[in-house]
């Protein structure tokens, strides 16, 4: 079984991606330097907008998600789990975790990478306000 959801974001000038343990996508506008786990802004969707597969999908205990930052030619690539845990009801923001920590805002956990892992290249370029950004995310169970 594969389930893939497509989130369209933008950059901003304030993007620092520099937390330790999260990365966020929000559907928010605005951003200040204090938000140093967001990575995307003006998102096409939120938790509880992704679909009703694809969350069923992430419930399977320790199914595997590939989550894909892509901006033109630059691609990051972050592996992280689902868990039956997970609630998917925040209306705007969408949290990857390193941790096993799980809130409305949480759509997977044990990452592999967080904001301050993601390629200084990638943040750089959507450090431009102007720059579209293309999230993919792909659940798989074996």
């Amino acid at each position: 079984m594969k389930i893939t959801e497509t989130v369209y974001a933008y950059g901003h000038e304030n993007i620092r991606s520099t937390h330790r343990t999260t990365f966020e996508i929000t559907k928010e506008s605005p951003l200040t330097k204090r938000g140093d786990c967001v990575i995307a802004v003006g998102a096409t969707k939120g938790a509880k907008d992704l679909s009703s597969e694809f969350k069923e999908a992430m419930k399977i205990e320790d199914v595997h998600i590939t989550v894909t930052i892509e901006t033109g030619e630059i691609r990051e690539v972050v592996k992280a789990r689902g868990s039956p845990q997970l609630l998917f009801t925040h209306p705007t923001d969408m949290v990857v975790r390193k941790s096993n920590y799980i809130c409305g805002r949480t759509i997977a956990i044990k990452a592999n990478k967080v904001a301050r892992d993601i390629s200084r290249k990638l943040i750089e370029k959507i450090q431009n306000p102007c720059q579209k950004i293309k999230i993919t995310l792909t659940v798989e169970s074996y």
